[in-house]
């Protein structure tokens, strides 16, 4: 008969997890060194040092059981048994040891591309417990992030700094952001927030059994980055109120957010607006592995009825009056990369629509997304999740309707165009990348014309339809228009008629949040008596001064103009509206001396008032990733810093003081090693 083989366990008296060997394959290096992370799909490597007997193949045996979560067990793929294999199997849990016989052991582990992400245990027979974070894996092709190109991959998973897009449509303003996804502690706390979130809370077995799948992941944290129905990180505020915390526009990256939330004990960080929620879901994706970036909408719909319409009223001034349903001057979301293998269509990989921002509920919580960007261009609004919500933030009508003091109303001819100039920062650059296209067909054409039918939006096919009117009516503004300065805006009206025109021009202007609320008036003129000849084209001009807007605007420097011009011989009302961002001064940044890692280095800062007036209380702080910044002897000019690791750096300036705040500046450095 057969001889039966004994096999001997390996008898272990210590090991070396290798971890800055295994960080580095695993591009999980810039999180440090001082603990094993490793990605799924992918195999990592550990030194066993035995303490009697030598590793023979095919003699040797080792029981390895790895386990996370509260509540681990097989069948919910948070537990799996597996012993020594020949060569490891890429599909599941599996381990092998892939160096010759003798008293050292190279022992291969693996996990499968689709395992539960989070911390791990691994029992190795009865020698001891090893402890290692595993995260999603985008070079791997068998998860569910893949990304195939190594550029994205820098950018969208590995870059630690970044560009948001803010102002308006016409005038994209770029802000610096630190996400500071590798910082220390950084990893723990977004590992907290999936713990905290209310579905962990309430069945922690299932909630980590659904860890491997990245909309579920992703879904979590568009709902765990607002605190509305939660332990969430950030609290939203809308108002120039920001008493008892932050104005939102005084973060300069999510590291501070996320160890605030931390500190105090998962009670929000006050105050968030939707830059500040979406960049902070953004750092928390790319720590966890999912390619991610934040993307801006220019006029970006807020529909609350699902009926694609918003609607929106003005007093006979043209002044815009209270209402639910609002145009956000913009709004940012982000998006996340993953296969949608839920929607059974392969056209729906790729780009997801995921928004933290606190707006409207989805299935009893605060969250929104992930929906394939893909779904929002073709008028899919039955694919998973909130594609009507999203497909009207980029879409959506506006009709305008005059409200007149004896209480009727008419309709006003308005020219809407919601969701314009989507952007992001482009890959490898700082650059704008416009993905309009991405999210909508050409305006005009048949396919966005089938897109429409398709969703239903009846308003806009009743729209295409309508002709051209005689009188037009727009607002035209100069170049340079920067705060503390006096300057002109125009009205100019059109007479595209064969006879002469009488008509009344209501010109007016209002400090604006970004979210559409509208505040003080700056400027206004009402003409009674226009007259236009057959084909004439008038510029009205209206005087913006610096002593009147500059106590009224926010700090976003918005200004709304708006048009209303009302024809004597009948016909609806016009209206023409702009909002306009007033230029800050520019920073500059320049770097004295050679950038070289763990060296302290010194930047010079310059900024001139632009005000005609002094600032007080002025002070500049810095921020960067890797970067440890130390006080200067005078750092209002001068501030020291020094760079803890190599590589292109943001080094991002904010100034602010009584009058003149949130000024913000940035340089790139290249550190050397």
């Amino acid at each position: 008969g057969k001889e039966k083989i004994i096999l001997k366990t390996l008898d272990i008296e210590r090991w070396n997890l290798e971890c800055e060997f295994n960080n580095l394959d695993h591009h999980t290096d810039l999180n440090g060194a001082d603990r094993l992370i490793v990605r799924r799909g992918q195999k990592f490597t550990i030194s066993l040092y035995l303490r009697s007997g030598n590793y023979q193949p095919g003699l040797s045996s080792l029981d390895c059981v790895v386990e996370t979560g509260p509540q681990p067990s097989e069948e919910n793929g948070t537990r799996a048994s597996f012993g020594l294999s020949a060569v490891i199997d890429t599909s599941r849990w599996s381990a092998a040891v892939t160096s010759p016989p003798g008293n050292t052991a190279t022992l291969a582990i693996c996990s499968p591309p689709d395992a539960p992400i989070g911390r791990y245990t691994l029992t190795l027979g009865q020698s001891g417990r090893i402890e290692f974070i595993l995260l999603f894996n985008p070079w791997c092709p068998g998860d569910r992030v893949y990304m195939d190109d190594e550029r994205s991959l820098e950018e969208y998973v590995l870059s630690q700094d970044g560009i948001i897009f803010r102002g308006s449509a016409k005038y994209p303003v770029p802000t610096p952001w630190n996400f500071g996804q590798f910082e220390s502690g950084i990893l723990d706390i977004c590992l907290k927030i999936l713990d905290m979130n209310p579905k962990c809370l309430k069945f922690p077995g299932k909630d980590c059994s659904k860890r491997g799948i990245p909309t579920y992941v992703s879904r979590v944290l568009s709902a765990m980055v607002n605190c509305n129905d939660d332990k969430g990180v950030l609290l939203g505020r809308w108002t120039n109120n920001y008493d008892g915390g932050v104005s939102p526009l005084l973060w300069r990256g999510s590291v501070e957010i996320l160890r605030s939330w931390d500190r105090q004990d998962c009670l929000p960080v006050r105050y968030g607006q939707c830059w500040v929620f979406a960049a902070v879901a953004c750092s928390v994706s790319r720590a966890l592995g999912i390619p991610c970036r934040v993307v801006t909408n220019f006029n970006s719909a807020h529909d609350t009825n699902s009926n694609l319409v918003i609607e929106q009223y003005i007093d006979e001034k043209g002044a815009l009056m209270k209402s639910r349903e609002m145009i956000w001057n913009y709004h940012c979301w982000v998006e996340n990369w993953m296969t949608r293998p839920d929607l059974k269509s392969p056209d729906f990989n790729g780009w997801q629509a995921s928004d933290p921002t606190p707006q409207e509920k989805s299935h009893g919580v605060y969250c929104c997304g992930p929906v394939p960007v893909r779904a929002i261009k073709e008028g899919e609004l039955t694919f998973k999740y909130d594609a009507p919500f999203v497909f009207a933030e980029v879409n959506a009508d506006v009709d305008y309707f005059m409200k007149k003091a004896d209480g009727s109303q008419s309709k006003v001819t308005y020219t809407s165009t919601v969701g314009q100039k989507i952007s992001t920062k482009s890959v490898g650059s700082d650059a704008r990348e416009d993905i309009t296209h991405l999210y909508k067909y050409p305006e005009g054409s048949d396919e966005e014309r089938a897109t429409f039918e398709k969703a239903n939006h009846q308003n806009k096919l009743l729209q295409q339809q309508e002709q051209d009117q005689g009188l037009h009516l727009t607002i035209k503004v100069g170049s340079d228009i920067r705060k503390g300065c006096d300057f002109d805006v125009f009205a100019v009206v059109t007479n595209n008629t064969e006879s002469q025109k009488k008509c009344r021009l209501v010109f007016g202007s209002c400090a604006m949040s970004y979210n559409g609320n509208v505040g003080e008036n700056c400027g206004f003129k009402d003409l009674l008596n226009v007259e236009l000849s057959p084909g004439a084209g008038e510029p009205i001009p209206l005087r913006l001064n610096y002593s009147k807007y500059g106590g009224l605007i926010t700090e976003e420097n918005l200004i709304r103009l708006a048009a209303l011009l009302l024809d004597y011989s009948g016909g609806q009302p016009m209206l023409a509206l702009r909002n306009i961002v007033l230029d800050n001064p520019e920073i500059k940044v320049r770097i004295l001396g050679e950038p070289k890692e763990n060296r302290k280095l010194a930047a010079e800062i310059t900024m001139q008032n632009p005000l005609p007036e002094p600032l007080e209380e002025c002070c500049f702080s810095i921020e960067g990733a890797n970067l440890t910044v130390g006080p200067g002897e005078d750092a209002k000019v001068k501030i020291y810093f020094t760079p803890t690791h190599s590589g292109l750096r943001k080094l991002v300036v904010d100034f602010n003081s009584k009058k003149l705040c949130h000024v913000k500046g940035y340089r790139n450095v290249i550190i050397g090693k």
